[in-house]
């Protein structure tokens, strides 16, 4: 699904925000990239998404070369993921239906399609009963649950988050990460990036820790106890 080979990420101020990280993300994977502040954890998954170049290494993602020489398929691969971000990146003068089928609108699907898809989404994510409100109008919460949705929208194999509930206290970050595992045990590779120890200790899964651009092999029970 996943694999980095010595990546490697200076920008033209001279930092260097990844340096020689290799790592793999098996398929049906949930797989945290943690570290502190500065880490390089938003970098990475800037990389996987294709808004950032490495300025080394080798990127490959479900099954596509990112970094190879003359690749000019970033629109299918943003295809094959979803990304959700912790600022949520949503129209504020969109409705919540607007907000999902905005990414199908401009594709070959019919408005019947689109429908129905939308529907789907936001049962996935418990909102169907909002379908036709103005996003302002709805919970931090669930303004992330339609983010969600927004992402789920392609049936992506692959999901990206971005630090997802940051901005969120502890009921609503308990809603989203439902929705995460839910997602995950149904054959969704998952790849979430965050600094917090505490989501971590609460919603186990695999960690691939960050430090300082580098990866650091740490016993998850370590950073559990905050080593």
């Amino acid at each position: 699904m996943i694999q980095l080979s010595h990546v490697y990420k200076v920008y033209p101020t001279q930092i260097e925000a990844l340096s020689d990280v290799s790592l793999e993300i098996s398929d049906g994977e949930f797989t945290y990239i943690y570290g502190a502040s500065s880490s390089g954890r938003t970098t990475l998954i800037r990389i996987l998404y294709g808004a950032e170049k490495p300025t080394r290494g080798e990127v490959v993602v479900n099954g596509m070369n990112i970094t190879a020489k003359g690749f000019n398929k970033i629109h299918l691969l943003r295809r094959s993921m979803g990304i959700v971000f912790q600022d949520f990146k949503l129209l504020k003068d969109r409705t919540v239906s607007e907000n999902i089928s905005f990414a199908l609108e401009v594709t070959a699907y019919q408005k019947q399609e689109i429908r129905k898809k939308v529907s789907e989404v936001l049962e996935k994510v418990g909102l169907q009963q909002r379908e036709r409100d103005p996003i302002l109008a709805l919970s931090a919460g669930e303004q992330q649950r339609v983010a969600i949705a927004r992402a789920l929208i392609n049936d992506p194999p692959l999901l990206l988050a971005d630090e997802p509930t940051e901005n969120l206290d502890d009921q609503m970050t308990d809603d989203v990460m439902k929705i995460f595992s839910d997602l995950n045990q149904k054959g969704t590779t998952i790849v979430f990036a965050t600094h917090n120890k505490e989501l971590i200790q609460r919603y186990p899964h695999r960690v691939i820790y960050l430090s300082g651009g580098r990866r650091v092999d740490v016993k998850i029970d370590e950073v559990r106890a905050g080593e």
